[in-house]
């Protein structure tokens, strides 16, 4: 405090809080306890009890209530709560930015995908990356919405439709083509539908909670709902493993089943549609050294998987 403030009598403001403070209030929320946020902090209980604390002091506001399920966000922490996950996607931002000079093959790279995609076609691209590439670490984050680039949540998306925000450097992969399947072992024992209003008597696999993929043009007319199905999951990689379990009739991309047998197409002249498959980063990464080697390679990678699933699915020609 200098002399002046001293004289007069004033005290300085108060510090606004720390970052330190909002991560612990962010894994709370998330976690729904303080010792859940502890173990995702790998902090001890009483240090995220002390910045909630405190967090709350400087606001002069209640953050949290407690039950006996945990701790409950108030009206006031849930209307911060975007701005805060927005702080954190930053910070994430920065650590990544930070892990490597722009010249150099190394530091990290995250990206994010669908469920379907990120798992069951991007790791054999991953592995032959991290051959060339030893020194940068990938990180990969799963999720069917949409993470936002200029908001730095990841470095390059994989996206199954066309990016329209200004600031994106967007590469067009190829089309995702997707049907109806079911397995060889429910085949057999319930045979398949003939016709569109005989597929209802099969047992669907489908959405729960989340009817975004309904609104497709091409299910949509179908008029399917949350009621049609007799599986009901927002996870497209449960739904998989659900068909091919042999469960019931579900929808699967062709590039996955492609070629294989066990696999038979259902419906396939009147139920198919198609995923525009597109490849996004900042332009600001652009010459990033590390992210424009990941995405150059992917770019390839993909292009390469989707024209061997269209070639895989030609109809044979004609004898000769």
């Amino acid at each position: 405090m200098n002399q002046a403030s001293s004289e007069s009598g004033q005290s300085s403001p108060p510090a606004p809080p720390s970052w330190e403070l909002w991560r612990s209030f962010l894994a709370v929320v998330e976690h729904g306890s303080l010792s859940g946020a502890a173990r995702a902090l790998k902090l001890t209980q009483p240090s995220i009890s002390r910045h909630v604390n405190a967090l709350e002091q400087c606001l002069n506001a209640a953050l949290f209530t407690r039950s006996r399920h945990g701790l409950n966000p108030t009206p006031l922490a849930t209307s911060l709560l975007a701005q805060v996950q927005s702080m954190a996607s930053a910070a994430e931002s920065l650590l990544r930015s930070a892990s490597a000079a722009s010249a150099q093959a190394q530091g990290i790279v995250r990206i994010t995908a669908s469920e379907m995609v990120g798992t069951m076609v991007l790791p054999p691209m991953l592995a032959a990356f991290r051959e060339q590439h030893p020194a940068i670490v990938v990180e990969l984050a799963l999720s069917n919405r949409n993470d936002d680039l200029l908001l730095r949540q990841a470095d390059i998306a994989v996206r199954m439709q066309r990016p329209t925000q200004a600031a994106l450097v967007a590469r067009h992969v190829g089309s995702v083509k997707a049907g109806l399947f079911a397995h060889q072992s429910y085949a057999r024992r319930h045979g398949l539908p003939g016709n569109l209003q005989a597929l209802f008597a099969h047992p669907l696999i489908g959405v729960d909670r989340d009817e975004t993929p309904l609104q497709h043009p091409a299910l949509a007319k179908l008029g399917l709902s949350r009621e049609s199905f007799a599986l009901r999951c927002d996870s497209d990689v449960a739904q998989w493993m659900a068909m091919r379990a042999g469960f019931g009739i579900g929808a699967c991309q062709h590039s996955l089943v492609a070629g294989d047998p066990q696999y038979l197409h259902v419906l396939p002249e009147q139920v198919q549609w198609n995923y525009e498959m597109w490849l996004a980063m900042h332009e600001d990464q652009r010459d990033t050294l590390r992210i424009r080697l990941l995405f150059d390679h992917l770019a390839n990678g993909l292009q390469r998987h989707l024209s061997q699933t269209a070639t895989a699915l030609l109809p044979p020609g004609p004898a000769s």
